[in-house]
Formats: C-alpha cells, structure tokens, sequence
C-alpha cells in the first residue's frame, strides 16, 4: 500500500477574495506595461529604461512573486533591480550618464521639432521633471571611494 502522497502546496491566490485578485491581476498587467516601455527605451533615447524596470520591478512585488523573482533573475534587469533594493541609490556616473543622453535626445529632438513649439515644450518639460526627479535621488558614491 503506498504511503500518503506529499502534500501539495496550497495555492495562495485561492483564499483571495475577488478585488484581491482583480488587484493583484491589475499589478501585474501595470508591471508588464511598464516592462514593455522599459524594453521599448533601450532602443528609443527618448524613453528612459530604468525607471520603467524598477516601476514594473515594484508592481510585479504587489501582483506576483513569481513575475518579481523572474526579474530579478534577469540576466540583464536583474541586477539593475537588485541594486536599486539594495542601495536605494543610484551610482554617481550612472546618474551623470543618464542626465547627460537623457538632454542630447531630448534637446534634439525639440530642436527637430521647432516647428511644433507646443510639442518641443511638452518634451522640455518632461525632461525637466524627470531631471528634478533624479537629481533628487539619493546617490551613491562610486565603488572602493573612487568618483
């Protein structure tokens, strides 16, 4: 007579009520919009990838343990994830770097886009907000003491 079969893991979604769930479910199609524009912004300058990753990175962590493991597994967004919920900061040249192509693309594109001032001021205003936003991130002083 075999023994009694190994427990299986009780599923954790079925003791959530129906806006726990529908919550839940919410999360996770928010972090994978925001994963799709962080992909999208490594090949368009004027979308940023980071913040996109750890947004998607913080919605996945309320939806889905899984989807959160998964990217900090990534092999390329895993350790950018990991960085940020280990340091809360970001690296010195790595804020410069961003700010600094963050403005060439974002000047020339408004300069292409003269013609439409509204448009140019829009993208300017962006930049700006997202430049007041970074600068006021905490940053970390580069590895060993070094800047």
């Amino acid at each position: 007579m075999p023994g009694p079969s190994p427990a299986t893991p009780p599923d954790p979604n079925a003791t959530l009520s129906r806006r726990q769930q529908a919550l839940r479910a919410l999360w996770v199609a928010l972090g994978g919009i925001s994963l799709l524009l962080g992909v999208i912004g490594i090949f368009l300058p004027v979308l940023p990838t980071t913040p996109f990753v750890l947004l998607a990175a913080a919605c996945f962590a309320r939806g889905s343990q899984r989807f959160h493991e998964w990217l900090l597994g990534h092999p390329r967004f895993g350790p950018l994830v990991s960085d940020w919920q280990r340091h809360r900061s970001i690296p010195f040249k790595a804020k410069c770097l961003a700010l600094s192509m963050m403005w060439v693309s974002m000047g020339t594109t408004a300069w292409m886009l003269r013609g439409r001032p509204l448009a140019s001021a829009a993208l300017l205003a962006c930049a700006v907000g997202v430049s007041v936003w970074m600068v006021r991130l905490p940053t970390r002083p580069a590895e060993g003491g070094k800047s």
